[in-house]
């Protein structure tokens, strides 16, 4: 989580210090209009700044996903600098427009304007035969992407309609990116945030080129075949099983997008099962959490052909400490799944584990399944069912857990959860800033 914020300042406040430096004496302008100019320049550079950031974010690069600890983190910054490109962007729409109201309703005065000085070379010349086209262009697509954005955001609407309106935001950017390339102020090119923002347009506009192109991620794809499709009434969720051709492999804990249906974008599903070459298969438990995947039981069929892509994610269970203590609720079983069977191919764990999972309902086959998994890495299981047991606590996980200071906490499972149990064992002490590691997987 701190990486995502360092990230997301660093990418503010530089952009920010640069426009500062290059312009030195913004805080002597003498009249609104001249402060107008400055914070149009400035919201503008921030919001351009951030959309390009997001535009590189969604190609899901391996060195991005490195930087950041996992495709999930990547994705969390993805949308925060989304958020953020969208509120400067606003900002930088209210600059442009709200002072020409203003005028129109008598409440200020238009100052009078001299002549324009003469461009200083034929590329300033060209940008100004242009302008007035980018600032046009500029505002419908501003008035496009606002919408989207915010459809972008509201968890209501269907994933599949998300993602269907989502891939207009590329062709969106490249007209972003031609309005800065006009109206950014021609002495900034002279200076370091000249050199900044001409690397974001080029940035950004190779990565909306990728896009269109339907390559991201396409290095890391492989075509596999659907062996089995097993439903779990229990817990709401359906077990698939592929057969990948070509698998690079996975450490437990990872996640791949897969492709069901030539209609349907991929989606993202963590790998339920450890990679053994002796049986290449990978299982995925799918959660019945949209009209998508309810659908499924009724849609698939063994031996149709499916889309595999990664894998992807930093949840790996890779850390130095002496003990580990893993946590999960309801469908964010799955990681743990793949860990269990990983430990138990790999030979004894490499240190005690304790894992703890809450169950949303009963489940014996889920239940047993669970044990037989544990039993055979070694590691010490603990069911505890709400309704039955009372809810599962840090005071009750600390209690099972006496030497809890020198363990890591490694939990998948709801946000609420997450976040109460990580503020309890903070309050007693516990580093969670090294030792909580979470997966976040919300690609919203």
């Amino acid at each position: 989580m701190d990486r995502i914020r360092y990230g997301l300042w660093i990418l503010l406040l530089g952009s920010a210090s640069l426009w500062l430096a290059a312009e030195p004496r913004f805080y002597e302008a003498g009249t609104f209009f001249a402060w107008r100019e400055a914070m149009t320049q400035l919201s503008g550079v921030l919001a351009f700044g951030c959309m390009s950031a997001a535009m590189v974010l969604a190609l899901r690069l391996r060195c991005v996903e490195r930087l950041f600890g996992g495709l999930d983190k990547t994705y969390r910054l993805h949308k925060w600098v989304g958020i953020g490109a969208l509120v400067f962007a606003l900002v930088h729409w209210l600059w442009a427009k709200g002072p020409k109201w203003a005028v129109q309703l008598g409440w200020i005065a238009r100052p009078a304007r001299g002549p324009r000085p003469e461009p200083s070379n034929e590329i300033e010349a060209a940008f100004r035969a242009v302008r007035g086209l980018a600032e046009t262009m500029g505002e419908w697509a501003f008035y496009v992407a606002v919408p989207l954005l915010l459809i972008a955001l509201l968890r209501r609407v269907p994933y599949h309609v998300f993602a269907k309106l989502h891939r207009v935001i590329p062709v969106l950017f490249l007209v972003f990116a031609f309005h800065a390339l006009v109206l950014v102020k021609f002495s900034y090119w002279a200076t370091p945030l000249g050199g900044l923002l001409a690397l974001e347009i080029v940035a950004g506009v190779f990565a909306a080129v990728v896009s269109l192109a339907g390559r991201i991620g396409a290095t890391r794809r492989v075509s596999g075949r659907l062996e089995t499709v097993e439903p779990l009434p229990g817990v709401g969720a359906v077990t698939l099983t592929v057969a990948p051709q070509h698998w690079p492999g996975h450490e437990a804990g990872q996640f791949a997008f897969l492709g069901l249906d030539a209609q349907e974008k991929a989606h993202p599903f963590t790998i339920a099962s450890a990679w053994d070459e002796r049986s290449p298969r990978l299982s995925f438990v799918v959660k019945a959490l949209g009209d998508y995947t309810r659908s499924l039981p009724q849609r698939l069929r063994p031996g149709q052909e499916v889309r595999i892509e990664g894998p992807y994610g930093g949840f790996t269970f890779d850390d130095e400490a002496l003990r580990q203590i893993w946590v999960s609720g309801g469908v964010g079983v799955t990681p743990f799944l793949a860990a269990l069977q990983q430990k138990a191919l790999r030979g004894s764990p490499s240190c005690p584990v304790d894992y703890f999972h809450s169950l949303s309902a009963p489940d014996e086959v889920v239940e047993a399944r669970l044990q037989a998994l544990a039993a055979e890495a070694g590691v010490r299981l603990h069911l505890v069912w709400p309704q039955r047991d009372g809810r599962l606590t840090g005071e009750r996980i600390r209690a099972a857990v006496p030497q809890w200071r020198e363990a890591s906490l490694w939990f998948c499972g709801p946000e609420g959860f997450a976040e109460a149990l990580r503020r309890d064992f903070t309050a007693v002490g516990f580093d969670a800033r090294r030792r909580f590691h979470r997966e976040f997987f919300d690609f919203r």
